[in-house]
């Protein structure tokens, strides 16, 4: 006998599963989500939320609650290397190269006309109780920590899910049409026996939470500083994160990264942790307190498949990255939102469950070029450091203050060593201005018609994006007018809905949503974009005409998390017959 009936049961209480939880309360699906922990996660090393994410949270309503605690883009928009924060030696704080970051600096403008949301930083120990608070107002009684999945069993109608609370033992069991993997493929996944291919322990990393007030030290806008210290080569190469609440160079709470052997004893001892963050920064004499280590092994693994039977993997559960820009959690972000709508769609009825399918064929090209790309800049990381300062194994460590004394002089010989310094740091764009990474997702295949068009090759540095409205790929943002008020054309399609945009020449298309989406019992809201027609949506300043790829007379279909699923470029002679054709291939009807 079961004790709960629900449509989806969300394993995992990370970013990824309180983000699908707060995706499917908005979406009307009945869903039940439990976390084997306590308690939301203690560990800092997620921190970075792009714009499409932010997008995606600004979309369900989540999004202010989220950039009131994050730092705003000053505060952590550029990224810094250095040789120490403190030290009185002449080699010592010396910056040697710093990059803008995130959309900040000489990037906003690009940024900023790109998305209508800034991306953000809030580490998950900040992070995921917010998220859980949403998720908990949304669903109340439906997310449960401290909850367990001992055990279930797949039939043709649905899932027998055996679930225990760990503080009282009581065990009870759910029934469920659905199930998400969100648990870092802790239990589901490797039930559901579901092999992740792909490198394992490619690195070895130890993380220090501390606090310390290093205000006097730090610059104010540098949210990752890399060090490369001239005399100590163990020290190149560890990160310092700030974590706020405060942001900027007052920023309370730090994270300190950095590679050690993880059989390290000194990384047992608080006292020794505290020590070597003392010897990286050249602080002898910094107050510091330190919260927590952790000894973690970076995979790079991806799912073979993303789902079995009724099973379906995000997040962790179906890729590991490495921690680099910022790609592991918005990766899980962001495969949560494109399943949620699918489901929703299955639940309601406007889609058959052949949609569902549609959620491998996106999301995994999607995972893997985003683990490829992690890996790249890791691979990357571990040799710019030593070579743009014309470093590496062979130099003794006697001669590495003559490399950084040349480096730092007013002369000719000083002026080449940081311009060929600035060409190869610089290739961390890669990492930290991966604009088209974040904003230029396309699905070749999936819940889409393609309309016979070949896509533009991707920004092989990642740093330029090119918006277009081919089927497959997010609808590029527009500031429309309507009313006297502003909305982004992401706005047009709505929560839950398709959007259909149209030309000033589109009533055709409008009486055929109305029709077809009755027809079909399909939400579909209509949006005619012009420069002055009454009634319509404006688009004052002609962005929306350059980037519409429609004329006048065209079309363009947008599925409810925002891609674009169809467009035709002018009138048809069957508008009903067209988009209704269109409409079916999509849901699978």
């Amino acid at each position: 006998m079961t004790n709960l009936d629900v449509a989806v049961l969300i394993v995992g209480g990370g970013g990824c599963g309180l983000s699908a939880s707060i995706f499917l309360a908005n979406l009307g699906v009945d869903h039940l989500l439990v976390e084997r922990r306590s308690g939301t996660s203690q560990l800092p090393k997620a921190h970075y939320l792009s714009q499409r994410t932010m997008e995606l949270y600004r979309q369900h309503g989540i999004a202010e609650p989220i950039l009131r605690q994050g730092a705003p883009l000053d505060k952590f928009g550029k990224v810094c290397w250095q040789t120490s924060l403190g030290g009185d030696g002449p080699l010592d704080g010396r910056i040697i190269h710093e990059l803008d970051a995130f959309g900040a600096g000489e990037l906003e403008q690009i940024y900023r006309a790109d998305s209508p949301s800034a991306a953000t930083n809030l580490p998950q120990v900040r992070l995921e109780p917010l998220l859980r608070h949403e998720a908990e107002q949304r669903s109340p009684g439906r997310v449960r920590f401290d909850c367990e999945l001992t055990e279930w069993i797949s039939d043709a109608d649905g899932i027998t899910a055996q679930l225990r609370e760990n503080s009282s033992g009581r065990e009870y069991s759910v029934r469920t049409r659905y199930l998400i993997a969100a648990d870092g493929g802790r239990t589901a996944a490797a039930r559901a026996r579901i092999h992740m291919d792909g490198l394992r322990q490619v690195h070895h990393v130890s993380t220090v939470h501390f606090s310390a007030d290093l205000s006097p030290w730090q610059r104010d806008g540098a949210l990752l500083t890399y060090f490369i210290s001239p005399d100590n080569p163990a020290h190149t190469g560890s990160v310092l994160v700030q974590m706020g609440p405060t942001w900027g160079r007052f920023s309370e709470e730090w994270g300190m990264h950095f590679t050690a052997d993880r059989d390290d004893a000194a990384l047992k001892d608080p006292a020794a942790v505290a020590d070597r963050i003392r010897e990286i920064l050249r602080l002898p004499n910094l107050n510091l307190t330190v919260h927590r280590t952790s000894n973690w092994a970076i995979d790079a693994v991806l799912a073979y498949r993303y789902r079995a039977g009724r099973v379906f993997l995000a997040g962790d559960a179906a890729h590991r990255m490495p921690p680099a820009a910022g790609l592991g959690l918005n990766t899980a972000i962001q495969d949560a939102h494109n399943l949620a709508w699918k489901l929703a769609a299955v639940e309601s009825g406007w889609a058959t469950e052949d949609l569902l399918d549609t959620y491998e064929s996106e999301r995994r090209p999607v995972g893997r070029r985003n683990l490829d790309w992690a890996l790249g800049i890791l691979t990357n990381s571990q040799v710019i450091l030593d070579a743009a300062l014309g470093l590496g194994p062979h130099v003794p460590r006697i001669a590495r203050k003559m490399f950084f004394q040349n480096y730092f002089e007013n002369s000719d010989r000083g002026a080449t060593q940081r311009a060929r310094a600035a060409d190869i740091l610089g290739t961390h764009r890669t990492d930290c201005q991966a604009h088209d990474l974040e904003l230029g997702v396309a699905y070749a295949e999936g819940a889409l018609c393609p309309d016979g068009t070949t896509a533009h090759p991707p920004s092989p540095m990642g740093d330029i994006y090119r918006p277009t409205t081919r089927p497959g790929h997010r609808l590029p943002h527009a500031w429309l007018h309507r009313d006297g008020v502003r909305h982004s054309t992401l706005d047009l399609a709505g929560t839950g809905a398709f959007g259909l945009i149209t030309g000033g020449e589109g009533d055709g298309w409008e009486r055929a949503a109305r029709q077809v989406g009755t027809e079909l019992g399909v939400p579909i809201a209509t949006a005619r974009i012009t420069e002055t027609a009454p009634g319509a949506w404006h688009d004052r300043g002609g962005d929306w005409a350059s980037l519409s790829g429609i004329g006048a007379s065209g079309a363009i279909l947008v599925r409810p998390d925002q891609h674009v699923a169809w467009r035709s470029g002018g009138a048809v002679a069957d508008p009903a017959g067209e988009l209704a054709a269109a409409l079916r291939a999509i849901l699978r009807r």
